[in-house]
């Protein structure tokens, strides 16, 4: 992984509660909410197919899914980049941007 990952919110967290089924799933994803290396973690496990956990907000079950609707994507390091800069220049005055991981 990226020098990112020493920023991440989870990274004191014990895998366990993040490699989980069902329910769980969800309160593991809470995690991600606010994580300034978020699109960096999805990005990571898109970019290499993992299947399980959940990274970047998405559980297995939904980057799947993404993956299927979205086949030609070579790269989703440019796409999520791209999305979130089209995110951030659409956000109201006074809206806090999203720092940017470096690495």
């Amino acid at each position: 992984m990226g020098e990112w990952a020493v920023r991440a919110v989870c990274r004191t967290t014990d895998p366990e509660h993040l490699f989980v089924e069902g329910a769980a799933q969800n309160r593991a994803k809470t995690l991600c909410t606010g994580c300034p290396v978020r699109t960096e973690y999805l990005t990571h496990a898109l970019d290499r197919r993992i299947e399980h956990g959940v990274w970047g907000g998405m559980t297995e079950r939904e980057r799947r899914a993404l993956l299927r609707r979205r086949p030609l994507v070579t790269s989703w390091a440019n796409l999520l980049e791209a999305a979130r800069t089209a995110h951030e220049q659409s956000a109201p005055p006074g809206v806090p941007r999203m720092r940017r991981a470096t690495g």
